[in-house]
């Protein structure tokens, strides 16, 4: 399932990298801009079943699209991600259901099969790293990508930019530039688990070679993040993505690939006696 990897290399980014809540030290620029950025981050913290569509490029893929539903009671995930171009090109998938991860793509793999279950974090029988890496994965898909909206709060040039609607929704549009590492000091004082969330986020912008940020935030009246672009240079090229959020509060069903298209990994290892 090699096009898989590159398909989900932009939702590794996501799901690594959205789990921050919002600094607790802002930047510069405009005192209300900057308190309702808090707001919004702050409200990025509440679990919420919401979709997302997400376009642009990034210095390793390409340009992309994708979309996704996160459901919160009961926790369930689809996120599918497709590189329009390069040798990555291809979709790739993941789902949660039930607590059990399912990774598919368009090309098929093992059996001619497009699916493989990695089975409910810590008794899928996958040891070691593959254990690990699995729960990791199951966890971060869960996270809110709107919860980046807090790095906008560490631009010194942070300023409200305009009304606008987005998908209909009438919102506030704000925008700054920062650096990654003025991101990281503005999380210096939060809780521990925060600033290791906002670390594990801001190392992927490192890892493409992104040093700065500028980010443009639409938020509307119940300080939810309708829109957020984030724009930047790589050591690949740029960056360039545009995440649109809409059906907060509303219930998400997650189905199971089919059982016939699917690819067992415990089931695999046991009989490879791994």
């Amino acid at each position: 399932m090699r096009s898989s990897v590159g398909a989900l290399g932009l939702s590794a980014l996501l799901v690594t990298g959205c789990a921050a809540v919002g600094g607790s030290d802002g930047g510069g620029g405009d005192t209300a801009a900057s308190a309702a950025v808090a707001r919004v981050a702050r409200k990025a913290e509440e679990p919420v079943s919401l979709r997302y569509r997400m376009a642009g490029r990034t210095p390793e893929e390409g340009r992309i699209e994708g979309e996704a539903a996160i459901g919160v009671k009961p926790p369930a995930m689809r996120l599918k991600s497709t590189v329009l171009s390069g040798p990555d090109r291809g979709t790739g998938e993941f789902r949660l259901v039930g607590g059990v991860l399912y990774v598919g793509s368009d090309e098929a793999g093992q059996g001619g099969r497009h699916w493989v279950r990695f089975g409910a974090p810590g008794r899928s029988g996958a040891s070691g790293g593959a254990a690990a890496g699995m729960g990791t994965m199951a966890a971060l898909a869960r996270d809110n990508p709107s919860h980046e909206s807090g790095f906008l709060a560490a631009a010194d040039d942070l300023k409200k930019a305009g009304v606008e609607a987005v998908s209909g929704v009438s919102t506030t549009h704000y925008t700054g530039t920062a650096t990654v590492d003025a991101i990281r000091a503005s999380y210096k004082d939060d809780a521990t688990r925060v600033r290791q969330r906002t670390e594990k986020s801001l190392a992927q912008y490192e890892k493409l070679g992104v040093d700065e940020l500028t980010m443009d935030l639409w938020a509307d009246a119940q300080d939810r993040t309708r829109q957020l672009r984030m724009q930047g240079f790589g050591r690949h090229g740029q960056l360039d993505l545009t995440l649109t959020f809409s059906d907060y509060g509303k219930p998400v069903t997650v189905q199971a690939p089919p059982a016939s298209d699917t690819v067992d990994l415990a089931g695999e290892l046991r009989k490879a006696g791994r």
